[in-house]
């Protein structure tokens, strides 16, 4: 690390260019001695969310073999995490992974690495985002530069290390890029039907109509669908309660 004074300060965000899209992670430890350390990642199809878990997740396995402050929280902008950790995972757990209304818990491979990973006397602290908290803002910097395909210069530890402003992303009108943003979206998305399908999750009307790119004048017409019906690989079948559920058509 090059640095063996304690941990003082603890933050991370995620971010997705597009919800499902590409994604970025940020986060950063601050410690007594003035240095920092920022660390991030991307991901080519994920959620907005599931950038938030791997930020804390990330983080939680850094912090583990590090002098910490007894008063060190983690300070995050989602609820999602601060309420899945902090109220939701017990019940979870007893439910054998079940929401309270009997679906499967999303991102279940994320929430079990980050119940595995919990830092004895670390809790989760929740800030305002894009409210002017320097960390938060730091961290989200990070993660959006990732998010857009950049590569963000980061704070190594060291002496009064000082945090530095995330490099922008290209544009995307660089003739470097490796794949339209159309098609990378489209390639989001369909990585996203097959984890849906996988997991056999239901979506309700609105969720199908954004996966599948209807309009919203025409929910009404998906939600008096009674049969099958195929989208690309996979077939839309319902669920009942006016849910639906995608699996792999015959010879996808």
């Amino acid at each position: 690390m090059g640095t063996s004074s304690r941990v003082v300060l603890a933050a991370c965000d995620g971010a997705c260019s597009g919800n499902p899209g590409p994604g970025g992670w940020g986060a950063l430890l601050k410690f007594e001695d003035g240095s920092v350390k920022e660390m991030g990642g991307y991901a080519p199809a994920t959620t907005n969310n599931r950038m938030e878990l791997t930020a804390a997740l990330e983080l939680m396995r850094e912090l583990k073999d590090l002098p910490r402050h007894p008063d060190l929280v983690l300070l995050t902008d989602s609820r999602y995490l601060v309420d899945g950790l902090g109220k939701w995972i017990g019940g979870w757990k007893r439910k054998g992974w079940r929401t309270a209304s009997g679906t499967p818990v999303l991102n279940r491979d994320l929430w079990e690495e980050l119940d595995g990973a919990r830092v004895p006397g670390v809790g989760l602290q929740h800030v305002r985002g894009h409210s002017g908290h320097p960390d938060n803002d730091r961290c989200d910097a990070i993660a959006v530069a990732y998010s857009r395909g950049g590569s963000p210069t980061l704070a190594s530890p060291g002496p009064a290390a000082k945090a530095t402003k995330a490099e922008p992303a290209p544009q995307e009108s660089s003739l470097d890029d490796p794949a339209p943003k159309a098609l990378v979206q489209l390639l989001s998305r369909l990585e996203l039907a097959d984890r849906l399908a996988a997991g056999g999750y239901g979506l309700t009307a609105v969720e199908l109509a954004g996966l599948v790119e209807r309009p919203l004048n025409q929910l009404a017409q998906l939600e008096g669908r009674q049969e099958p019906w195929r989208w690309r690989d996979w077939m839309v079948e319902p669920a009942g309660e006016g849910r639906w559920k995608l699996r792999r058509g015959e010879g996808g």
